[in-house]
């Protein structure tokens, strides 16, 4: 018996990295998962984990930037599992610059990924979230649902060379604050984990060529200098980056049910480090 299950949970940008490790995470304790990725075969990659370890899993490829999503998202819960009760706006990059160097375009991207699209899909849950939690009102019975936004430590305190980042990931936190007070009547728990330094191919030592990531047909760098790897191993008070299942575990704190009068709230996870 795990702790979550019979739960419906929708994962953005599951395929790969932190947001495979916490879609993994959450089957392990029951959740039938929607798994999402850019691109198919790594979500159908993870759904397949999944079933191998006797879960339940349905695959949503596609843009979480494009306008439909949301809904799209959502319908495969509900249509698939019949229900939906947590939600993760996990899905993200960094294409990162300073101010003088960066265009509208670029800033905008952050902004459509790590902001517009969590509204979206948290708008098209609103009214299935809603009808769910009035019949159970109506039952008599008392039911928890999850969302977890994931922000960074660079919404928090900033990052020089993030500045569109780093203002997504803030704005991310005054959305949740908000929700938490919106969904509050619907029994739905609203928090935000913003994570430091994790381990993923986003975060890799730059090598001789810097490795790049596609993106709807652009070729984003992605990476950190060894210098800058090292001091920061050195300035986390933990030693080391996290790990992706590390992360995973922070956003399954607000997932289980011990976290069921805990809302509006932000978790760091990132080794102690506090910039």
């Amino acid at each position: 018996m795990g702790k979550l299950d019979g739960k419906v949970a929708l994962v953005s940008g599951s395929g790969r990295g932190i947001g495979r490790s916490i879609a993994l995470k959450l089957a392990s304790e029951g959740a039938r998962v929607v798994i999402n990725d850019l691109d198919e075969a790594p979500a159908e990659a993870v759904a397949a984990e999944i079933r191998d370890m006797g879960g339940e899993a349905l695959v949503c490829a596609g843009s979480v930037t494009a306008e439909d999503f949301g809904t799209r998202f959502v319908n495969t819960a509900v249509d698939g599992f019949g229900g939906l009760d947590i939600i993760v706006n996990n899905a993200g990059y960094t294409w990162d610059s300073t101010i003088q160097k960066m265009g509208d375009d670029q800033f905008q991207a952050m902004i459509d990924v790590h902001l517009t699209a969590p509204f979206r899909i948290l708008r098209a849950a609103s009214e299935p979230i809603r009808i769910f939690s009035k019949r159970e009102a109506q039952e008599g019975r008392e039911v928890f649902r999850k969302v977890v936004n994931i922000s960074s430590i660079a919404g928090l305190y900033g990052n020089a060379g993030q500045v569109s980042y780093s203002s997504a990931k803030a704005a991310l936190v005054g959305m949740t604050r908000t929700l938490c007070k919106e969904w509050g009547r619907y029994k739905v728990n609203v928090n935000c984990v913003a994570f430091g330094l994790i381990a993923t191919r986003l975060t890799q030592a730059i090598d001789k060529e810097q490795a790049t990531i596609d993106v709807e047909g652009r070729a984003i760098k992605v990476g950190i200098q060894p210098q800058l790897l090292e001091t920061m191993g050195h300035i986390i008070p933990l030693g080391r980056p996290g790990k992706p299942e590390e992360a995973a575990g922070a956003v399954y704190m607000f997932c289980a049910p011990e976290s069921d009068y805990v809302s509006g709230q932000v978790l760091v996870c990132g080794g102690g480090l506090l910039l």
